[in-house]
């Protein structure tokens, strides 16, 4: 691939930068939100269903509020209004006891690596996951990945997006608030219906398969592979 024709490279999270089973993550996360909120009156099977729902919720936003505000009003529409002033205990889960969940998680040093030599190469860095987490927790997991939220200029979280994965307005909507170019831009994630998406858009995509999700589709088209074929992909070396 010609690197020039590529200025602004977005990566997904979980299971790109940062590797993990997403069963096991997800089963490990909400276990443990469940049972943190336990003490203060929430069962936990259906603070569970509470939270998938509001997760639907988020997927089907259609671009008129912010998925933070779409989460929220579908958790008060099963808990009921007063729930909303336990916020203040999740955003306190996300803080503290959220960060045990990095056991379920992978590390991967060449990941971080080819992140901070594209960085000093000039590239601009987006960090485009699945906007249905709070900004804490998704700092969180870029930390566990081994980098720093301020090695991207753009960090979608559920504050600041109005769309979800797979929707192509979520790619859309990040290149009209970064002002960028649809045709400059590389989407790299590992989850085909989710990220391959992207190229709906105009953006190249490139399938990253250390934590393949395929959902039974074929992938022959797309460019992929682990961190090192990405790298010789955009002409980049990470050693030396």
């Amino acid at each position: 691939m010609d690197e020039t024709m590529v200025k602004t490279i977005l990566f997904d999270l979980d299971g790109t930068l940062l590797p993990m089973d997403q069963e096991v993550f997800v089963k490990t996360y909400l276990g443990l939100l469940a049972g943190y909120l336990v003490p203060y009156g929430y069962e936990p099977k259906k603070l569970v269903e509470a939270v998938w729902k509001g997760v639907g919720a988020m997927a089907a936003n259609d671009g008129s509020r912010r998925n933070e505000e779409v989460f929220w009003t579908v958790f008060a529409e099963i808990f009921g209004r007063e729930s909303l002033k336990d916020r203040p205990v999740i955003e306190e889960f996300y803080r503290g006891e959220f960060q045990k969940v990095q056991s379920s998680c992978g590390f991967n040093p060449e990941s971080a690596k080819l992140v901070l030599r594209l960085k000093e190469r000039g590239y601009r860095l987006i960090l485009a996951t699945n906007p249905v987490f709070p900004q804490t927790a998704t700092y969180s997991r870029i930390r566990w990945a081994g980098l720093s939220p301020s090695d991207f200029e753009f960090c979608t979280t559920y504050e600041n997006i109005s769309f979800s994965k797979p929707n192509p307005e979520y790619y859309r909507e990040i290149l009209t608030r970064r002002n960028l170019r649809a045709e400059e831009c590389l989407m790299v994630g590992n989850d085909v219906d989710e990220d391959m998406t992207a190229e709906k858009t105009g953006m190249k995509v490139f399938l990253l398969t250390d934590c393949l999700i395929r959902r039974e589709k074929d992938i022959s088209r797309y460019p992929r592979g682990g961190f090192a074929d990405l790298s010789d992909y955009l002409g980049i070396r990470t050693d030396g």
